[in-house]
């Protein structure tokens, strides 16, 4: 497959705005991966239940369903650089909370999962904006680059952020919350600091018909609508991460150590896929890359199943990384570049919908196929599930199957 070779990769990190915003949220990852890690470990030692890993997904999904198309909507109407403000300082309140919970000594964790609903919609609104607010900082030649990096430096904190939390975690899950919340008060000033573009705000109030704009918007668009349900089913089918805790203690015999590095694997894989892609972006056959991304991410997670060597288990999660990254890219540059900015939000509501949301939902998913069938055989299904999903997918959508070009390079001639 055709790349063509980039030699300014970072160049866009001169764009001031644009640094500031991807330290801010490098910062901000790093502390929701850092808590991810203790929540996890945390309910599963109170709990030792399987399916309370699936509702720490529910918790969050849930609010994330019911607000993320008015939040795409506030993304096109307000400043959406104000809103990701408001959304990292109440993701710094959820930290302050667990950390209140934890020292509280209390044995139920119902506490844990109000807390994460509050979290799930402060993501909801914050996902859209993000998405949205990074085509006003970059210019549309550096967009592509900006994508990969911005990419990139998400995975480097979801690398980062497992490990410390897995070792902060040794001196307790309150050391775990207590430097999330610090790294989240960064996160804040930073993004105080950013300014972006003016932006095309949409003037028309909130009601039904411009609240469901975008996802008419994405129905009427075939590439489009077949790039974001393949990853909605193919994330729902293959959310095996959820199950990382119960398999690295239960499998593996492994930590909370172990568990960080485990949960560090795909993001090595993401980060290393997205620098490459920061220097040679896709600029061919982009639908032959989308679905053969996919297909990794299916095949790594039947080969987790299949292991009981932590070896296997980090280069199949290094491996679904890698896949999931290619997806990820290919889809976001296809609904930026389609996109007029006055609803850029609500389309980017609708993209957060059919795959930040499945994140949440396919752990639940998976939660609650291992409290069926056992753990190894959720996961098994999983894998399996997601490369049925990819080959029904190339005969649904054969015009994505087929694509060659990304929209905005339809005209350039090769190089």
């Amino acid at each position: 497959m055709s790349v063509m070779s980039s030699s300014n990769g970072f160049n866009v990190l001169r764009n001031r705005n644009f640094s500031f915003y991807l330290a801010a949220r490098v910062l901000g990852t790093l502390a929701v991966q850092m808590q991810s890690v203790a929540i996890g470990w945390q309910v599963y030692q109170i709990t030792g239940s399987l399916f309370d890993l699936g509702l720490i997904g529910l918790a969050q999904f849930a609010p994330f369903l019911v607000l993320i198309l008015p939040a795409g909507h506030a993304a096109d109407r307000y400043n959406r650089r104000n809103i990701i403000i408001l959304c990292l300082a109440t993701q710094l309140l959820c930290g302050l909370l667990l950390l209140a919970f934890t020292h509280s000594g209390a044995s139920a964790v119902w506490p844990v999962f109000a807390t994460l609903v509050l979290f799930g919609s402060a993501r909801a609104f914050m996902m859209p904006a993000t998405q949205a607010v990074l085509r006003n900082m970059v210019s549309t030649d550096s967009f592509s680059q900006a994508v990969a990096l911005s990419s990139s430096a998400f995975h480097v904190a979801v690398i980062a952020g497992p490990i410390l939390g897995g070792l902060l975690y040794l001196a307790g899950p309150g050391t775990v919350y207590l430097a999330a919340a610090l790294l989240l008060v960064l996160s804040v000033l930073l993004m105080v600091c950013t300014h972006a573009a003016p932006q095309s705000m949409a003037t028309e109030p909130a009601t039904w018909h411009s609240v469901f704009e975008g996802l008419r918007f994405v129905w009427s668009r075939p590439i489009m609508l077949g790039a974001i349900s393949l990853d909605l089913f193919a994330v729902l089918f293959g959310g095996a991460t959820a199950l990382l805790p119960a398999y690295a203690h239960d499998v593996l015999q492994a930590g909370p150590t172990g568990l960080g590095l485990l949960r560090t694997a795909p993001g090595v894989g993401a980060a290393l896929c997205s620098v490459a892609l920061a220097f040679y972006p896709i600029r061919r056959r982009v639908g032959a890359w989308m679905f053969g991304g996919v297909a990794v991410f299916g095949l790594a997670t039947l080969a987790l199943g299949w292991t009981s060597s932590f070896a296997v288990a980090l280069g199949a999660l290094f491996l679904l990384g890698a896949g999931d990254m290619v997806s990820v890219y290919v889809r976001h540059l296809l609904v930026q570049f389609e996109t007029p900015d006055e609803i850029r939000g609500r389309v980017s509501a609708v993209n957060a919908v059919f795959i930040g949301a499945s994140n949440e939902l396919g752990e639940f998913e998976s939660g609650l196929t291992a409290g069926w069938f056992g753990l190894v055989r959720a996961i098994l299904f999983g894998g399996a599930a997601t490369l049925a999903v990819t080959a029904i997918w190339v005969f649904k959508f054969p015009v994505l199957s087929r694509m060659d070009r990304f929209p905005h390079h339809a005209q350039d001639s090769d190089a």
